[in-house]
């Protein structure tokens, strides 16, 4: 099986390119970015030496969906999917916050929670919790984007004290991050699932601050399965998940966290296709839906680059 792991396109009218980890970011006359995403994956913050077949498909076509079915709720980048692995939408400029709502005590936050912590973010967390347990309600704790290292937790207050986002604009995009999360947890639901948490990104063009980048997909959101939730609660164990978790695990077992003096394992075809596997798994189950694969004969670049051009020049 082939995989995307590198992109060098030039469209009419391309400005920049930027390269991220996973997604491939075009800039198109200042006005459109089209967002290719990679067959590329990361882990503890480096990208894995070997592409993952139908990932960027999976991760693109969850997004749109999602996309589609939240715009009553707020307008967002997207304008259309010209191909399986690419979304074209506006250009905005993002704010430099993500938006992190957490339904459940789980990962860092427990971490936190257990070393004594009982504040995230400005939001005060009641005593006696349990690992994996509900909060009252979601909560929201907002982190800022570095563009080097780790993103920092921030408050609400230090937001706007900070002038990172207008007081007026933060009230717009935490209230569209609550309505999104309940209709993202509506329909995990249907699907036996619960939306564990996520993170949102936001932005704004000629005055209008619209949602951007990806929504509720596994790379950006943590599933459980809601079947047995609550007994592996009751017991402590650790609950069964949807999200890439599963490849971070493969990691630690063959012992890479990305750390001094550490070599990374090798990624063989088989586990590649392990991984694809699961990523197909991953996107029925969250979408209900069954995975159409693209093409897997000729040239994948060719393919979106064809595709990419058609739809730019229907535009003009």
């Amino acid at each position: 099986m082939k995989a995307l792991t590198k992109t060098e396109f030039h469209f009419d009218g391309q400005k920049s390119v930027y390269h991220g980890k996973v997604r491939d970011v075009y800039d198109i006359n200042d006005d459109l970015i089209v967002m290719v995403a990679t067959d590329r994956i990361s882990a503890f913050d480096v990208v894995l030496p070997k592409g993952i077949p139908f990932k960027g498909q999976v991760l693109n076509q969850i997004a749109a969906k999602f996309l589609d079915l939240t715009t009553d709720i707020c307008p967002n980048w997207k304008l259309a999917t010209p191909d399986p692995m690419v979304t074209v939408g506006l250009k905005c400029e993002g704010f430099r916050v993500e938006m992190i709502i957490r339904s459940i005590l789980t990962g860092s936050a427990w971490r936190a929670y257990k070393d004594g912590c009982r504040e995230i973010c400005g939001v005060k967390l009641p005593d006696g919790m349990r690992e994996n347990e509900r909060f009252p309600e979601p909560i929201v704790t907002p982190t800022t984007k570095a563009d080097e290292g780790h993103d920092m937790n921030i408050s609400k207050e230090e937001i706007i004290k900070q002038g990172i986002v207008s007081a007026e604009d933060y009230a717009i995009i935490e209230d569209w991050t609550r309505k999104l999360f309940a209709r993202g947890q509506e329909i995990a639901a249907k699907q036996g699932l619960i939306l564990v948490d996520t993170k949102y990104e936001f932005g704004k063009r000629d005055g209008q601050c619209y949602l951007i980048d990806e929504i509720h997909t596994p790379d950006s959101s943590r599933y459980f399965y809601a079947d047995g939730y609550e007994e592996k609660l009751e017991k402590g164990e650790p609950q069964k998940q949807l999200s890439k978790e599963f490849v971070r695990q493969w990691l630690i077992e063959h012992n890479f966290m990305n750390e001094p003096g550490q070599t990374m394992p090798e990624i063989t075809d088989e586990y590649a296709e392990s991984v694809s596997e699961r990523y197909i798994e991953l996107y029925e189950h969250i979408t209900g839906e069954k995975f159409d694969k693209a093409a897997e004969d000729g040239d994948i670049a060719a393919r979106i680059e064809k595709n990419v051009k058609q739809y730019l020049a229907s535009r003009k």
